[in-house]
């Protein structure tokens, strides 16, 4: 039976697969897995806290409701903190140094669906196996407090988006002995594309106080209009506008705001692979890098680590998902990792990925290097790239499927030292992805496109 938790939490459609009930459970089973919590009787000394989060999608409105109702009732004290993004809500656990805290959001994905992920103490994502036991205990009965053991719900976000702003800021602009704050962003024009998500005021007000002159767009969420047609996953109008305003770049946020992309002067992308490059550089040049090395996931371009190779910046690569790529950076001692999709994990200043927090060093490192987005982006090409996400098949039987694996086998030979295919089972959607690299455009579109055709006969439900 396939695990309830994917790649980033509890996914699924609101009010169907995610249900009040669902969310109620969760948090009762958090409680007992992440909490010292034994239940039974009153405990009004030493209480338990937990925060929760949420992005701007109507359905969290409910699903904050039963989760913090199911926390509350194992005997943690809840902060609702309110719609902040996921990197607010990891910072924050760890600031207030709560057991743990729980976002509610399903990220990029269309506003119909939402996600519940949990951060343990520290602000760290969870472990596989501290998500299994809370599987394993999902609905069980158990001796839970009562009377003062019961815990409390409080409402605090002004208080929390503003706590998480001065730390986001302080990254790059230390407040100095005297309590004034440098600008680094002074004379740098930006377009912001908050994608009417969780960062819609934290984004834009933090780019503005460390100096730089914003343009905001999609920054008015309703509830329904979160990632739709905005934001990372739809930068087109992100692109228009940049060349519209004669801006100096553009950045685009998802729904929750851990990831980043950016757009250039000219209006080009620049993916997460080039700002990955391009930070790693600025960490190296500082002294800041360690070990010389970036840690990847296997969706990295080859572009990106035949670059870095060039200048002496080592990769590690590790699975799909900020969780694992944190994981391998805690063992290994690394400073900097991150996605192609735009989570980028600076762990000097954060345990998980953080797109304000990669805006704005993006942002410096555009100043302090004196050149332009476009300029920098350069030093590191892609190598022609296609992905096709292939719907409606079963996507854990893609490692086992012997022709599935013949056609991989048989395209990889093909490519050889020039390129590579990888098949992998979305995490947070019913879907396989299929992605080739390739010398040419053409050639990467050909294979990618066969091998679709492959996994679409042979997995279809």
């Amino acid at each position: 039976m396939p695990r309830m938790f994917g790649t980033d939490g509890v996914r699924g459609l609101a009010n169907r697969d995610l249900t009040a009930q669902l969310a109620l459970d969760l948090g009762d089973a958090a409680v007992r897995v992440l909490g010292q919590s034994t239940g039974g009787g009153d405990k009004p000394e030493g209480r338990h806290r937990a925060l929760i989060g949420r992005d701007t999608r109507v359905s969290g409105d409910f699903l904050a409701s039963a989760l913090a109702a199911g926390m509350s009732a194992g005997g943690f004290d809840v902060i609702d903190a309110g719609i902040i993004p996921t990197p607010g809500v990891a910072y924050l656990t760890s600031v207030l140094n709560v057991e743990m805290g729980a976002v509610i959001s399903a990220s990029h994905n269309p506003m119909p669906d939402n996600g519940i992920k949990f951060f343990a103490r520290g602000g760290f994502k969870l472990a596989d196996n501290k998500e299994d036991e809370i599987e394993s205990v999902l609905g069980q009965e158990w001796e839970r407090p009562t009377g003062a053991g019961v815990g409390r719900i409080s409402h605090d976000t002004d208080t929390a988006t503003n706590l998480y702003i001065d730390h986001l800021v302080s990254t790059i602009a230390p407040i100095a002995a005297d309590k004034t704050q440098s600008k680094p962003l002074s004379g740098l024009k930006i377009v912001a594309d908050c994608a009417n998500g969780a960062t819609s005021v934290v984004a834009p007000e933090a780019l503005r106080r460390a100096g730089a002159e914003v343009v905001v767009i999609n920054a008015s969420p309703d509830g329904y209009n979160i990632n739709k047609k905005a934001g990372s996953t739809h930068p087109e109008q992100l692109q228009a506008m940049v060349k519209a305003s004669d801006a100096n770049l553009g950045v685009a946020f998802d729904g929750d705001a851990d990831r980043c992309l950016a757009v250039d002067e000219d209006g080009s992308m620049v993916n997460g692979d080039q700002i990955m490059g391009i930070l790693a550089r600025a960490k190296q040049r500082a002294g800041k890098l360690n070990h010389d090395t970036l840690v990847v996931t296997v969706m990295s371009n080859l572009g990106l680590k035949l670059a870095l190779n060039s200048m002496g910046i080592k990769t590690v690569q590790t699975g799909v998902g900020d969780r694992y790529v944190l994981e391998e950076m805690l063992k290994g001692d690394y400073s900097l990792g991150g996605e192609q999709s735009g989570h980028v994990i600076n762990r000097a200043f954060a345990a998980t990925g953080d797109g304000t927090l990669t805006a704005l060093t993006l942002c410096k490192e555009i100043v302090d290097s004196g050149r332009s987005l476009k300029s920098l982006a350069a030093d590191f090409p892609q190598l022609p790239q296609q992905l096709i996400n292939v719907p409606n098949v079963d996507k854990h039987a893609a490692p086992s499927n012997v022709k599935v694996q013949e056609a991989v086998a048989r395209e990889t030979e093909l490519l050889g030292d020039s390129g590579r295919v990888l098949l992998r089972p979305s995490g947070t959607e019913p879907l396989v992805r299929v992605m080739c690299e390739a010398g040419t455009q053409e050639e990467a579109d050909r294979v990618c496109e066969r091998l679709a055709k492959v996994v679409a006969e042979e997995l279809a439900l």
